[in-house]
C-alpha cells in the first residue's frame, strides 16, 4: 500500500516512513537533550537552570510550543562549520501562565555560550513579530554572551532587530527581561527598553564595559557584581525592578507579575474574586499616621491597610525609597499606586524619585491600570546636587506622565501636600479625577513655619519678644490658610473623608471611573522632558 511520508514522496510500506519517524524523534530528542550532559553539569555547577528548566518554572505544565526548534546557523569560518547544534543557542516559542498566552525566549548558555548570531537573532525576531502579532506578553530570559564574534557584523545586526521591535512593542505588549547570566555591551539596551528587569544575586550581571575595560581606561578596579550585579542595579542604578537569590523564587515572581498585567494595551489586567470586603473599614489608620507633620510613618503599612488583603507588589523597592510605585488590587482590579515615603527623606520628591514614579505612571497609563496616588510631600529636596542635576526637568518628567495619562486617576493627601510637590503629584489641577483628603491634610504653598518667616519677616524683627510674634504669625497662617478645608471650600479637593472609609471612598469612585474615556490631540507623539 503506498504511503505518504513527511517529504511529500510516497513509499511503499510503511518501513521507511516509520524509519523517518524515528529519525526525526531522535533529532528532537537531541535538540531537546543539549550539547553535552558535561555542558548541563558545567551549568548547574554555576548554581544556573538550564534554558528548558527555566522555561519549565515560567509557563503552566506542558503548555510550552517550541518555535524552530531544528533551526542551525550558516556561518563559515573559525570552525563553525564543524559546530552546529540544533536551536543555536536560543529556544523560543509559547505557553500559557495561568491558562493566559505568554510568548518567550530564552539564551542557553551551553551553546556558543549563549552568543547571539544571526540565525539566532533572527529567531527572536519572528517570536518577537509573533508576541506582537498576537497581543500577548513576552518574556525573555536572558543568559548569553554577547554578540557571537566569529560572524562579526551579522550578529550586531541582530541586536538592532531586537532593539527596534522592543520599541515597537512598547505600551503594546508586556516586555519582561529575566537576567539570568552576563549580558554585557550593547546587549544590554534591550533589557533597558523592556517594561521590567528581574535580576539574581551572584549569576546576573549588566554593563556596558566590563571590569577589564574600566580598569585599562580609569584605573579603577572593581568586581563584575560591583560594577553591573543585581544588588547594584535593585539600589543604585534602578536598572533592575527586581532583584532575587535564587533564580525559582526570581521566575515565580514573574509569574506574579503577569497575573497583575493585561495581555495587552487594548485589555484590562484580569480581576480575581476577593474574600476582602470592599466596605471593609480601616480603624488601625487612625493611628498609623500621626497627625504632626514632622513625625515620619511607614507608608507601606497604609498601603496594606487600603488594598486587597494587604498583598502587593512593590516596584523599584529598594530604588528611590522616598517614593513607593507598587501593584496591588482593590476588590479584585488591579490598581497602580504611588505615595510618599516619610520614612526615607520625609518624602520629598527628588531625582531619582521623580524618574521611578514617572516611569511607573507611563507604564500604567499604557496598560490601562487606575492610578491612586497617595500624598504625604513636603516638597522637592533642596541643594545643590540636586538642581545642578537637573532636578527641574527629572520632576518634569512626573509633571508630564501623569498630565498624559487618560486612566482613571485619584489623588489623596494624607497629611501634607506642599508647593509644586504638591501639584506634580496628580492634583486636581493637572487632571485628576477625584481627589480626596484626610481631615489631618495641610496643603500650601510651604510649611506654615516656613510661610510665617518670609510673609510676617518685618513683623517678626520688629517685635519686642520675636519667637513669641513667630510663633503667633504661624498660628495665624495655619488658622488662615492651611486648615483641613481651605481646599475643599475652593473646590481643589472633592471631599474630606474618615481615613476609616478610603478603601470603601477609593472603590466607590474606581467602580464609577472604570468606563472613562478621555481623547488625547491628534499627534504623532509627544516631547516629553528628557
Amino acid at each position: 500500500m503506498a504511503v505518504a511520508t513527511a517529504s511529500g514522496l510516497t513509499e511503499q510500506g510503511t518501513g521507511d516512513g516509520g524509519g523517518r519517524v524515528a529519525e526525526l524523534h531522535a533529532i528532537r530528542e537531541q535538540a531537546l537533550r543539549g550539547p553535552s550532559d558535561r555542558a548541563t553539569e558545567a551549568q548547574h555547577a554555576k548554581g544556573k537552570l538550564t534554558a528548558r528548566e527555566r522555561i519549565a518554572l515560567l509557563l503552566d505544565e506542558g503548555s510550552f510550543h517550541e518555535v524552530e526548534q531544528l533551526r542551525r546557523h550558516r556561518a563559515t569560518g573559525f570552525g563553525l562549520e564543524g559546530k552546529k547544534p540544533y536551536t543555536d543557542g536560543v529556544i523560543t516559542g509559547w505557553g500559557t501562565v495561568d491558562g493566559r498566552t505568554v510568548f518567550v525566549y530564552a539564551h542557553d548558555f551551553r551553546i556558543f555560550g549563549g552568543a547571539l548570531g544571526e540565525a539566532h537573532a533572527t529567531k527572536i525576531h519572528k517570536i518577537m513579530d509573533m508576541a506582537i502579532s498576537a497581543g500577548a506578553p513576552l518574556v525573555s530570559l536572558n543568559d548569553g554572551a554577547g554578540a557571537r564574534i566569529q560572524e562579526g557584523v551579522s550578529a550586531l545586526a541582530g541586536y538592532g532587530g531586537i532593539f527596534q521591535r522592543n520599541t515597537r512593542a512598547s505600551g503594546v505588549i508586556p516586555q519582561i527581561s529575566v537576567m539570568l547570566g552576563p549580558c554585557a555591551g550593547g546587549a544590554a539596551y534591550s533589557p533597558a527598553l523592556t517594561d521590567f528587569v528581574f535580576m539574581v544575586r551572584e549569576t546576573s550581571q549588566m554593563f556596558i564595559t566590563g571590569p577589564d575595560v574600566v580598569k585599562a581606561v580609569t584605573g579603577e578596579e572593581i568586581t563584575q557584581n560591583g560594577l553591573g550585579g543585581a544588588d547594584v542595579h535593585a539600589e543604585t542604578s534602578g536598572v533592575a525592578h527586581f532583584a532575587y537569590d535564587d533564580e525559582e523564587t526570581c521566575i515565580a515572581e514573574v509569574r506574579y507579575l503577569l497575573s497583575l498585567l493585561p495581555q495587552n494595551n487594548r485589555q484590562s489586567p484580569p480581576p480575581v474574586t476577593t474574600d476582602d470586603p470592599a466596605d471593609r473599614r480601616g480603624e488601625g489608620l487612625y493611628d498609623l499616621v500621626p497627625a504632626e507633620g514632622n513625625r515620619p510613618y511607614d507608608m507601606h503599612k497604609v498601603i496594606e491597610e487600603l488594598v486587597d488583603d494587604g498583598d502587593y507588589l512593590e516596584i523599584h523597592e529598594r530604588w528611590a525609597r522616598n517614593i513607593i510605585c507598587a501593584l496591588a488590587r482593590m476588590d479584585g482590579q488591579v490598581v497602580g499606586i504611588v505615595a510618599n515615603q516619610p520614612q526615607a527623606l520625609a518624602g520629598v520628591l527628588d531625582i531619582e524619585a521623580s524618574e521611578k514614579a514617572a516611569r511607573f505612571v507611563q507604564m500604567c497609563d499604557a496598560f490601562n491600570i487606575p492610578i491612586i496616588t497617595l500624598l504625604d510631600v513636603p516638597g522637592f529636596l533642596p541643594g545643590v546636587d540636586q538642581e545642578h542635576g537637573g532636578i527641574i526637568r527629572h520632576g518634569a518628567k512626573l509633571l508630564y506622565a501623569y498630565c498624559n495619562a487618560t486612566v482613571p486617576r485619584i489623588s489623596l493627601i494624607l497629611r501634607k501636600a506642599y508647593g509644586g510637590a504638591y501639584i506634580v503629584m496628580d492634583s486636581q489641577s493637572i487632571g485628576a479625577d477625584l481627589t480626596y483628603a484626610w481631615p489631618t491634610n495641610e496643603i500650601a504653598v510651604m510649611g506654615a513655619e516656613g510661610a510665617a518667616n518670609v510673609i510676617f519677616r518685618r513683623q517678626i524683627a520688629e517685635a519686642q519678644d520675636p519667637e513669641a510674634m513667630r510663633t503667633r504669625m504661624v498660628k495665624e497662617y495655619k488658622t488662615e490658610l492651611m486648615h483641613p478645608y481651605y481646599a475643599a471650600e475652593r473646590g481643589l479637593v472633592d471631599d474630606v473623608i474618615d481615613p476609616a472609609e478610603t478603601r470603601r471612598v477609593l472603590i466607590r469612585s474606581l467602580a464609577m471611573l472604570c468606563s472613562k474615556h478621555a481623547d488625547l490631540p491628534s499627534r504623532k507623539h509627544g516631547n516629553p522632558p528628557q
